[in-house]
């Protein structure tokens, strides 16, 4: 009998001890591989924005590439650039859920269901001898599953989209997550944002395919009408009248 509870007994310690190597092991792995992955985040980050803006990466070489682009802070109560903060450690999603750092959205207001928008809002500027040839804003807005972060970029116009993609999503995949197809993301290039001067987003989804001469509508998501429709109300809320549809203004006329 005490041969057989001594054998329990060491079951029980050995399994113990093997319990706490491997959650030392996994800890310290963790600890170690954090700094890596969030180098990792950070580049798909800048992928996502380069990607959005048409600039092709040469031989795997991303910081070259991303030194064509300017990071500008907005004040999104000014529609204005401002330096009230460190461009390059400004984080929207933490300073959203700062109340001081942030607004609430009414329920008319917040047709993207984000609750809450942070003051300020990174944007990331291509310039040439001309001035601005592209830029590129931050959009983000909840779907059928979850919250969709992406970017859109525009052309010198400010009002011709140049290209629009998202980075982190968790929709169904083969349905609201058909928002990764290059096929789809290739029909936005060449939309117009604005009919007229008012600033107020005519460009949306629609179920089934767009006319091809239809300069405002994409083809929206097949089986994925909840996506669909969380996709058209985020694009309208950040270039609308709460977004940074008084910011573009500014900056068309000069005054940002």
């Amino acid at each position: 009998m005490s041969n057989s509870k001594d054998s329990v007994s060491r079951t029980v310690i050995v399994a113990l001890v093997l319990c706490v190597v491997c959650s030392v092991i996994v800890s310290a792995a963790a600890v170690m591989l954090r700094g890596k992955q969030q180098e990792n985040a950070v580049n798909e980050k800048k992928m996502n924005i380069l990607a959005a803006a048409g600039i092709e990466v040469v031989n795997g070489d991303l910081e070259t590439a991303f030194a064509t682009i300017t990071p500008k802070l907005v004040d999104m109560r000014t529609g204005e650039f401002s330096t009230d903060e460190d461009v390059m450690s400004y984080n929207m999603r933490k300073a959203a859920k700062d109340p001081s750092k942030a607004r609430a959205l009414t329920r008319e207001q917040d047709i993207a269901s984000i609750r809450k928008q942070s003051l300020y809002s990174t944007v990331y500027l291509v310039e040439g001898e001309q001035g601005i040839e592209r830029i590129i804003l931050p959009i983000h807005g909840y779907g059928l599953w979850s919250t969709l972060y992406g970017f859109i970029a525009l052309e010198s116009d400010l009002n011709t989209v140049a290209g629009l993609g998202f980075y982190e999503h968790a929709e169904t995949p083969g349905l609201g997550g058909e928002i990764d197809n290059p096929k789809w993301k290739a029909l936005w290039p060449g939309k117009k944002v604005y009919a007229d001067d008012s600033y107020t987003p005519a460009i949306g989804l629609i179920k089934g395919k767009a006319a091809a001469s239809d300069l405002y509508k994409v083809d929206g998501l097949a089986g994925a009408t909840l996506t669909s429709n969380g996709v058209t109300n985020l694009v309208k809320f950040w270039l609308g009248e709460n977004g940074f549809a008084p910011f573009l203004s500014k900056l068309k006329a000069g005054e940002a």
